[in-house]
């Protein structure tokens, strides 16, 4: 039997995934400054495995425009700077022995303005699913109502915290994506 609690507790678990994704998604998106993350989804066929840049090299940031990768094996080289040629980065690397250092290109308004609007959308489906997550929850509490499982009291309780959960994780998820938009627009 589903109790209150449990259902309350569920959603709540399922938010906060849906805020970590949102984080991570956004992570992606390429603001005018360099940070090592932004190869996370790249991957290198390493010895047959698809396997994250990040595990089959060093990222770190040279300045403020500039990633330096550094691969700890010689032979991975050419199939890093190929893999994050054929990203959906739009990065050219230049390569210098075991090093490939990875030049940011400025972001243009007109590109910045594009990012924006993707960075919104990913927002919005983050509050709606969040919002999906409330409407679920507040379905099993109707059910355990019908079934005369729980009062009429409880049920309102219940959906208020639902309600309270659901404003405090949009509200999460709109400074997230403020601040995101914050440093896509810096220069």
């Amino acid at each position: 039997m589903d109790s209150i609690q449990s259902i309350t507790s569920d959603a709540d678990k399922r938010m906060t995934k849906t805020v970590e994704a949102l984080k991570a998604d956004l992570g992606k998106v390429r603001t005018g400054r360099a940070h090592a993350g932004l190869l996370d989804h790249i991957k290198v066929d390493y010895y047959g495995t698809s396997t994250p840049v990040s595990q089959a090299a060093s990222v770190t940031v040279g300045d403020a425009r500039t990633l330096v990768v550094t691969a700890w094996d010689k032979k991975l080289v050419p199939l890093i700077e190929k893999a994050i040629l054929e990203s959906d980065l739009g990065l050219n690397p230049a390569t210098a022995g075991e090093t490939i250092r990875i030049p940011l290109p400025p972001l243009n308004e007109e590109r910045r303005k594009e990012l924006v609007k993707v960075v919104r959308g990913e927002g919005e489906n983050a509050k709606v699913a969040v919002r999906n997550i409330r409407r679920d929850a507040n379905q099993h509490f109707k059910n355990l109502l019908k079934k005369k499982e729980i009062s009429e009291d409880e049920d309102k309780r219940a959906e208020d915290a639902i309600q309270k959960l659901t404003d405090k994780n949009v509200a999460k998820i709109d400074a997230l994506v403020a601040e995101k938009e914050k440093d896509l627009m810096a220069i």
